[in-house]
């Protein structure tokens, strides 16, 4: 009889861990979708970080040109009298 309970308690053991080893393979599907998941919604945001990156270096780029054109206006206000005396 101690036999027979000891099997019977072994695969109660055995079935419980197979629900418990069941339930977590489940856990771990659903955690892995919910991360695909994840992953395909960071994906969609991302653009807008490297948008905000284009435009840093945009505004890294204005100064530059903002020099060059302090520097161009000099020029240009030169050739514009000789085309006014012209007419």
């Amino acid at each position: 009889m101690s036999l027979s309970l000891s099997l019977s308690l072994s695969l109660s053991l055995c079935l419980s861990l197979s629900l418990s080893l069941s339930l977590s393979l489940s856990l771990s599907l659903s955690l892995s979708l919910s991360l695909s998941l994840s992953m395909n919604l960071s994906l969609s945001p991302e653009p807008e970080p490297e948008s905000k990156f284009e435009r840093e270096p945009e505004s890294k780029f204005e100064p530059k040109p903002e020099s060059e054109h302090e520097f161009e206006p000099e020029p240009e206000l030169e050739p514009e009298p000789e085309p006014e005396p012209k007419p």
